[in-house]
């Protein structure tokens, strides 16, 4: 199966290269021609383009209008893979993370999603503590009564599968985007979560928001998209 891995980047010149290092680490480790790179430079107004133009085997596609969800959307129509892989700009994609996700694919035909959890590579050890601790004694229980959940910088889902359901949700700005797809895609196949699909990302933004006061936001949209089916939260904030 053609993976494409997509990586929306608005104004993330000072991450985009570590991330697509990392990426093109675990491309060489497969058979790169059944593997492309997407970069979608969502509206930026610094160097995210150039730079991640610079690396071979990255395709750069613009998509003028801010927003993470149209940069998704974008995506959906670009990529040329059966299998698209959304990856955040600030993640360091760890070795053999693009064979578990196609082995994944491999040993269950009715897999349209999965996705797994943060590690949070420069975040204090106790911080990291609490951060295991959310994954096992909260994520992975509400996955099985829920049986969908995705991390929006650490999924990959079946492009025949988002064509069915219409694709992403442009609507939504930020907060519960994440939970709403695996949602709607929990209607056309099976979708899982795996603590064995692990993703190195950035501490920055519950550095800068705080820890607790973020998680909370995460869990009240998580709720409110499983009951509402829309999220509580509106606005957001760039962390750069």
């Amino acid at each position: 199966m053609r993976l494409s891995i997509i990586v929306p980047a608005y104004n993330e010149e000072k991450f985009i290269s570590a991330c697509l290092e990392h990426i093109r680490a675990d491309v060489h480790r497969c058979a790169e021609d059944s593997v492309e790179v997407l970069v979608i430079d969502n509206a930026s107004t610094d160097n995210t383009a150039k730079i991640a133009a610079s690396f071979p085997g990255v395709r750069v596609v613009h998509e003028d209008r801010k927003g993470l969800t149209r940069a998704r959307q974008a995506a959906l129509v670009s990529a040329q893979g059966e299998i698209l892989a959304f990856v955040d700009a600030d993640t360091r994609m760890p070795p053999g993370w693009i064979r578990r996700v196609l082995d994944f694919y491999a040993s269950d035909p009715r897999l349209v999603c999965i996705s797994g959890p943060y590690r949070y590579y420069d975040a204090p050890a106790l911080n990291r503590m609490f951060v295991g601790l959310y994954w096992t004694l909260l994520a992975v229980p509400t996955y099985w009564i829920t049986r969908y959940m995705a991390v929006g910088g650490n999924f990959a889902a079946k492009k025949t599968a988002l064509m069915e359901i219409g694709g992403f949700d442009t609507d939504i700005e930020f907060y519960g985007e994440d939970t709403n797809i695996a949602r709607r895609l929990s209607k056309a196949g099976k979708v899982r979560f795996s603590m064995r699909l692990h993703m190195p990302t950035s501490f920055r933004r519950l550095h800068a928001e705080g820890l607790w006061r973020t998680a909370l936001k995460y869990v009240a949209n998580f709720l409110s998209e499983v009951v509402l089916k829309r999220p509580v939260t509106r606005s957001y904030r760039d962390i750069r």
